[in-house]
């Protein structure tokens, strides 16, 4: 499928950044009937967002009286998430990358809320692509999603311009890219280009860049899912990231680092390029606090022959342990909380309004549209007196993404799988005699044996 890339507020998605507990809403919840736990509340670092959340909560509640909403800071972690859902510990309303919820489904961990969201006037008009990865074979809804993003190449505009580089025709292919980072590294002494690598990151990372090559790491052989790790694609991808590590010297000399640790250093001025979507921003300005965001600059997602991009988005879900008065008052919050602001224009612009007050905040980052283009459009209007962020320098990814395919994440197990293909993204950036093909040849025997057991 293709994707058509549009601007939204960031008041309209509320990014989950934290990993406290619980707390609880200011009203008295005695009077309350449903006490509702929900991820999604932002860390105290996100100063505008958390403030945006919290008023969030008093409207929703002033709107609907007998429902308490306690935020959490709680994200998916895929160490501890399985053991929460089975305690019954879990939130009401839990957040998870488009990687899980098919694997959720299938294990009815979750429940169907397409009852509930029929209700809403505008249920109809939702986007099917977006609906499609969190939805089952009899077409019921499972959740809703924040945000969609499709991947991009990220790059600092200074550095470009250091290294005598065109900051305003960024890289279209992964030669011109690594001819970027090798001249990037060698007038700067910064790192010309990062690549994640732990916590599931370098797996996951090492898959867009394989849809760019043409590849795929999933497919589907006798009606059971199987790895193709093994692949052309795949190998010339690490081959890349090999030449660039060690015959070039163009990728700095930290290589464990996962997202936060690589905006953390962009932001800073000390990386010219990585892999990322446009949201990296938010994190850079209000979570690393880069000075000049005017160095911030972001393109599609450069090319070897594939064509494509990896998409996806953050998914609020439904628990299957949930009772059913606090489903109902679950998907109220969604619809009101994400939707909502998502479709209605006076929505999105009344919150953009109210995020923009705070010089910290980034009003107006582009993501991809839940609705139709010509409602995205109506939002565009609608938020743009109150836009903070340089857009012109969101340009390239705005208009390079819709020529490109959007490939979800692999169908089956894909954090288990970024937990294998990280241990290759590893040896290929800090062994200078790593063996490729050795490498595939495992991860491919690995891969297949967890898909198998998955499927069992």
């Amino acid at each position: 499928m293709r994707v058509r890339a549009a601007l939204v507020a960031a008041a309209t998605g509320l990014a989950l950044t934290g990993c406290a507990g619980l707390t609880p809403a200011k009203d008295d919840t005695k009077s309350s009937d449903v006490v509702l736990r929900v991820q999604g509340m932002p860390a105290p670092t996100d100063s505008a967002a958390l403030a945006q959340f919290n008023r969030l909560v008093q409207d929703f509640q002033a709107k609907n009286p007998g429902i308490t909403i306690e935020g959490s800071e709680n994200r998916w972690d895929p160490l501890t998430f399985s053991a929460k859902l089975a305690g019954k510990t879990i939130e009401d309303v839990i957040q998870v990358p488009l990687t899980e919820p098919q694997g959720l489904i299938a294990r009815k961990h979750v429940q169907p809320i397409t009852e509930q969201l029929k209700q809403w006037t505008h249920y109809q008009e939702f986007n099917p692509q977006v609906l499609q990865p969190l939805s089952d074979g009899a077409k019921q809804v499972y959740g809703v999603p924040q945000a969609p993003f499709a991947q991009g190449l990220v790059y600092n505009r200074k550095l470009f311009t250091q290294a005598g580089l065109d900051p305003d025709k960024p890289p279209a292919t992964w030669d011109e890219v690594r001819a970027a980072a090798k001249q990037i590294s060698a007038k700067t002494g910064k790192a010309g280009f990062v690549h994640e690598s732990k916590g599931n990151t370098g797996g996951w990372q090492l898959t867009m860049l394989t849809y760019t090559h043409g590849g795929s790491m999933e497919t589907e052989q006798d009606g059971k899912v199987v790895a193709a790790v093994n692949d052309p694609a795949t190998k010339q991808s690490l081959e890349l990231l090999k030449a660039m590590r060690w015959a070039d010297n163009s990728m700095g000399q930290n290589q464990l680092m996962d997202q936060d640790d690589v905006v953390k250093q962009f932001a800073a001025g000390q990386v010219g390029m990585f892999m990322g979507t446009p949201g990296t921003y938010k994190l850079a300005k209000t979570k690393f606090g880069m000075k000049s965001t005017a160095d911030y600059g972001v393109t599609s997602l450069p090319q070897a022959g594939g064509n494509a991009t990896l998409g996806g988005a953050e998914v609020f879900m439904v628990p299957a342990s949930v009772p059913k008065e606090k489903v109902d008052a679950a998907v109220k919050w969604l619809l009101f909380a994400q939707a909502e602001a998502q479709y209605e224009p006076a929505v999105a612009a009344e919150r953009a309004k109210e995020l923009a007050k705070d010089p910290k905040a980034a009003v107006g980052v582009p993501t991809l549209p839940m609705f139709s283009t010509a409602q995205q459009q109506k939002i565009d209007a609608a938020i743009k007196p109150y836009v903070n962020v340089e857009l012109e320098h969101f340009r390239p990814w705005l208009e390079g993404t819709p020529k490109l395919t959007l490939k979800p994440e692999p169908p089956l197990a894909a954090q288990k799988l970024y937990t294998i293909l990280d241990t290759v993204v590893q040896s290929v950036l800090t062994k200078k005699d790593a063996n490729v093909d050795a490498l595939l040849t495992k991860a491919q025997a690995d891969a297949d044996k967890m898909l198998a057991a998955e499927q069992k």
